[in-house]
């Protein structure tokens, strides 16, 4: 298989990705889930994916639809790179096994159909929130642990983020 293919084939859609994770799964793996825009790749990205993969053996990246970006805060103009480009260059990094893009404003549905084993996100989240009008809430981490799962926090990288590299850019 072409590397192009061997890519292309790490973007699944939900109902697909369930199905090879199940399988995954009863055959002994452990699944880590995370998500976000990832709209423009930085050091950042690959540090905090790295550590992800490190808590199992199959990293899941839960990307949000271009649809779904604008519903959030990130101002007018993003996302700057498309959903096709972002879940292709997330499918091109080694530590990343599946992507699937959610066009809701957070991923509950994809945790509750995949229900990882691990659920991450970065440092500005809290796994101790239970108010989930809280923006440190970790969405889907009620799910998770009911299944025996853990919720994980990953520091984030200091200096690195898209709306910074967008800012410097615009300046």
């Amino acid at each position: 298989m072409k590397q192009i293919e061997f890519i292309k084939n790490k973007v699944l859609e939900l109902q697909d990705l369930s199905q090879k994770i199940k399988s995954l799964k009863s055959a002994g793996a452990r699944v880590v889930f995370t998500n976000g825009c990832f709209d423009i790749l930085h050091v950042g990205h690959a540090t905090y994916l790295s550590a992800a993969k490190d808590l199992g053996d199959i990293l899941v990246v839960g990307v949000n639809t271009d649809a779904s970006v604008k519903q959030l805060d990130k101002g007018s103009d993003r996302p700057i790179n498309s959903e096709v480009a972002r879940t292709f260059l997330l499918a091109s990094l080694s530590m990343v096994d599946f992507v699937v893009l959610f066009n809701d404003s957070n991923p509950f549905q994809l945790i509750e159909t995949l229900i990882p084993d691990v659920l991450v996100k970065g440092g500005d989240y809290d796994p101790n929130e239970m108010d989930i009008n809280s923006k440190k809430y970790i969405v889907g981490s009620d799910i998770v642990r009911k299944n025996g799962g853990d919720v994980c926090i990953i520091d984030l990288v200091a200096g690195y983020s898209t709306t910074t590299i967008v800012q410097k850019i615009k300046s």
